[in-house]
């Protein structure tokens, strides 16, 4: 209970103006980069890290979960506009959203995006924030041994959600965790896999890593897919005329969605923001599949189902908030973002755990707050009062606006650490996640292998030495043994009935 009212306390911490600041600009970044396709909320804080070196972790955290909270959201903007997604958790809202486009009601989409938006987030904010100290309690719980296995559920899951290619996942995370293997050993003095380089001995970095794959590989990828015959598409957009109050739904629809949808979607994406690796895409569509077999109409669905975008958007958004819960207690990141949330908290000298609530909860709290006060205010705030401009952002020059980018992705490289080096590597691994990417191969995996990787090798290393080498202690530890099971139960689970996108119009 007195954890729960530390993390109350954070909403005091945002009535610092330097606080709300931050908020608010990260909001505005993270609304920009979601409404622009190929754009997402991970590119905006991977430019983003290597400015927390230069701020407080309050703020930067702050910033991190408006930028979270807002990419999630305005991914719906285009999605619904010009039937191009601006984050790839918005395929759904794509499908019934632009329908109602084509019908002259894309405001009104809109304006349902925006409420099931503002009450996903929430509602994931607030079970954020009520279950996070119990989930503290829990986690003391965990010994050595069923850590290794918690990880290895973790890299399990993200193995079998990576789209189907169950083999090109395990390579990624194979390649992730290599990676993480240069360097000093986790448990000794001793430099491994350095190839005679002193430049190799600390091991390769966060920073380089993240901003390769996501920001470098971006733009190659945007450079080779960039279609012309988009700039068509692009104009008639930004000729739409469209008042704010058309952005309000009316109460007749609310009604006919329904509150229950939009709760129920919020728990489902709340309870697979916790899952490692399932992201926003998998709350949408899981959430959206289910509201479609409930409902009333569902010959509604594929031709503009405000109840499908309600669901979509109200599981994605509340996403965010289960996503926080395995990156703080284990370091296990919910979701790419996440990934490069724990960057931030590594770069501050905050190591994830139950410790990390209770000692330093003054820290974390203000970040739960943000992403409350972002879904609550600023999603709805932001929509009424910038909505008829939302679509020009897409008529923004892609030469000026990559070229920017690029620059600030090796700026930052650079500034992080004073290292030429630390360039040239986001540079390589900007080229190699692009090859990954272009073939098929999970990045984010590659990541969440990166991150992971030390972890597991620590836990396993650490446990066979406390039993001898004998690898039974696995089993014979009743949490290491509920892991291995739920991995198993898991396994099981996702390869008998993955579900097919094509099955949903």
């Amino acid at each position: 209970m007195e954890t729960f009212v530390s993390f109350l306390g954070g909403f005091e911490a945002l009535l610092s103006w330097e606080v709300l600041g931050f908020m608010i600009a990260g909001f505005l970044i993270g609304t920009f980069f979601g409404a622009m396709p190929g754009l997402t909320s991970v590119l905006a804080i991977a430019l983003l890290l290597p400015i927390t070196y230069t701020i407080d972790v309050v703020p930067a955290l702050v910033m991190c979960a408006s930028i979270f909270m807002a990419g999630m959201y305005s991914g719906s903007i285009t999605a619904t506009t010009i039937n191009i997604p601006g984050a790839p958790s918005s395929m759904m809202t794509a499908v019934e959203g632009n329908a109602l486009m084509l019908k002259g009601q894309g405001a009104n989409a809109l304006g349902h995006a925006a409420l099931g938006s503002m009450i996903g987030g929430s509602i994931g904010a607030i079970l954020l924030m009520a279950f996070m100290p119990i989930a503290g309690e829990l986690a003391l719980l965990i010994r050595t041994p069923g850590k290794f296995s918690l990880v290895l559920f973790a890299l399990v899951v993200i193995i079998l959600v990576d789209k189907g290619a169950i083999a090109k996942g395990i390579v990624a995370t194979t390649l992730g965790i290599m990676l993480a293997t240069v360097g000093i050993d986790v448990l000794q003095p001793i430099p491994r896999f350095e190839f005679g380089t002193e430049l190799l001995v600390e091991g390769i970095g966060l920073m380089p890593v993240v901003i390769g794959a996501f920001a470098v590989s971006e733009l190659l990828v945007q450079a080779q897919n960039w279609n012309l015959s988009l700039e068509g598409t692009l104009k008639r957009a930004k000729d739409l005329k469209i008042r704010r109050r058309d952005f309000i739904p009316p109460w007749s629809e609310i009604r006919e969605v329904g509150f229950f949808t939009y709760i129920k979607s919020a728990f489902i994406g709340y309870a697979i923001g916790i899952l490692p690796g399932a992201g926003g895409s998998m709350a949408a569509f899981v959430s959206y599949a289910d509201a479609k077999r409930g409902s009333k109409k569902p010959e509604e669905y594929g031709n503009g189902s405000r109840e499908g975008i309600a669901a979509a958007e109200s599981a994605n958004n509340s996403m965010c908030g289960g996503a926080f819960v395995p990156m703080l207690m284990f370091g296990i990141p919910g979701d790419p973002t996440t990934a490069i949330v724990l960057g931030v908290l590594v770069i501050n000298g905050l190591q994830p755990g139950p410790r990390l609530i209770e000692q330093q909860a003054d820290l974390i709290a203000p970040m739960f707050a943000s992403l409350f006060v972002s879904a609550l205010i600023l999603v709805p705030l932001t929509l009424f009062l910038f909505g008829p401009y939302f679509i020009r952002i897409v008529s923004i020059s892609r030469g000026l606006l990559y070229s920017a980018i690029a620059v600030v992705a090796l700026v930052g490289s650079y500034v992080a650490t004073y290292s030429i080096f630390q360039m040239y590597l986001a540079l390589m691994f900007g080229v190699l996640a692009f090859f990954l990417r272009k073939h098929n191969y999970s990045v984010v995996a590659m990541l969440l292998g990166f991150i992971l990787g030390p972890d597991l090798e620590q836990y396993l290393r650490r446990s066979l030495s406390f039993n001898d080498g004998n690898p039974i202690v696995f089993l014979t530890s009743l949490d290491s043994l509920a892991f291995l099971v739920l991995t198993v139960v898991f396994a099981y689970l996702i390869l008998r009935k993955k579900p097919k996108l094509d099955a949903i119009p």
